[in-house]
């Protein structure tokens, strides 16, 4: 472990030799890409630099204790700066540890993030967009800026389904294990007799492809012209803005109808289409890895049910890692860090499981 951090100082340095150089700082792409490496470096740098000192501390302590010389006062003061030392070390070790797991390179990533209806018909709608709300709720108080893709109302106000965008630093990081089947039990507010009801949605978190990514073939597309519409068909524009795009080798269907550009509508569409096809390509590849243990946590099954939003008992339950809290009303206004923080927590401690049994 100390000769990959040695190896990762030395980068550090030449990173930040390079940032300095004239040549550099004129190639706003490389200076950029160098920008972002020098970041993701930093802390653990400054750790190891910080275990470094400490390591120090601790050989002039362990010193004095061998000599022979040292008086018994001296000696005492001696041992405690050891064992304090001793301590802080072996703390220090385990957040090296922490920060030399293999990092997902799609974590600093922008979102595509699709919510749809599952059983339950009006109900599961109007679920969906109470997700939905959450969600957006969560990005506005992250610093994220949320925009709307495609939408399908329902005349209730629910959505069948709901594909929007989520932009930030480190918005696939946050948002990445939300994938999955969400469960709420309430009483609808169509429901007479007061009995509470079951019903789903499915949540889809995809890390936005960049076009050097995944070349998308023309012809492979077929790209059809239609009118927009609200919910139950009303609010027909007079123009044909919204865009269908059809990759035909795989039949997957992509629409967006929130602008009133073509362009603009097109380009969203087939940002979304080139997402969709990363993430089946890497689930592919994963798959392929012989002997690759999946996460406990998991990322992208869209068949497990993750979480139940009870609201008689104004619970929230995560069924992944068994955390239950009893603040649903803060949960549903966006309140989500401590059970996500909680999630990224579980998904470190299998890592490093996964790395000592390696």
């Amino acid at each position: 472990m100390l000769e990959k951090l040695e190896a990762i100082e030395e980068r550090f340095t030449a990173v930040n030799e390079q940032l300095c150089d004239p040549t550099v700082l004129a190639d706003q792409t490389r200076y950029t890409a160098l920008m972002r490496e020098a970041k993701r470096l930093t802390p653990i740098v400054e750790k190891f630099r910080t275990y470094q000192t400490l390591r120090a501390q601790n050989e002039e302590a362990r010193a004095l204790l061998d000599a022979r010389d040292t008086d018994k006062e001296l000696r005492e003061m001696a041992q405690e700066e050891f064992d304090e030392t001793a301590t802080g070390l072996e703390d220090l070790k385990k957040e090296l540890k922490i920060l030399l797991l293999p990092r997902d390179p799609n974590d600093d990533k922008n979102v595509i993030l699709e919510i749809r209806a599952g059983a339950g018909g009006e109900e599961a709608a109007l679920f969906a967009a109470t997700l939905y709300r959450m969600y957006t709720m969560y990005a506005e108080a992250k610093g994220f800026r949320t925009e709307i893709i495609n939408a399908n109302e329902t005349e209730l106000g629910g959505f069948k389904e709901v594909t929007l965008t989520v932009e930030g630093e480190g918005a696939y990081s946050r948002l990445k294990f939300e994938s999955g089947v969400h469960r709420v039990q309430r009483v609808p507010e169509t429901e007479s007799q007061g009995r509470v009801h079951t019903s789903t949605a499915t949540v889809a978190v995809l890390p936005e492809a960049q076009e050097v990514e995944l070349e998308l073939d023309p012809a492979d597309l077929q790209i059809d012209v239609f009118r927009s519409s609200g919910a139950g068909g009303q609010k027909v524009n007079k123009t044909s803005s919204a865009i269908r795009v059809t990759h035909l080798p795989t039949g997957m269907v992509v629409e967006c109808q929130d602008e009133r550009s073509q362009y603009k509508n097109k380009d969203k569409a087939l940002k979304v289409l080139r997402s969709r096809l990363l993430e089946i390509e890497r689930a592919k590849q994963d798959a392929e890895i012989a002997g690759e243990r999946r996460s406990q946590v998991g990322t992208g099954d869209r068949s497990e049910r993750i979480r139940t939003y009870n609201y008689p008992q104004g619970r929230v339950s995560d069924h992944r890692i068994g955390l239950t809290l009893y603040k649903i009303e803060q949960i549903l206004n966006g309140d989500l860090d401590e059970i996500i923080d909680a999630l990224i927590t579980a998904d470190t401690a299998q890592k490093l499981g996964a790395a000592a049994e390696g």
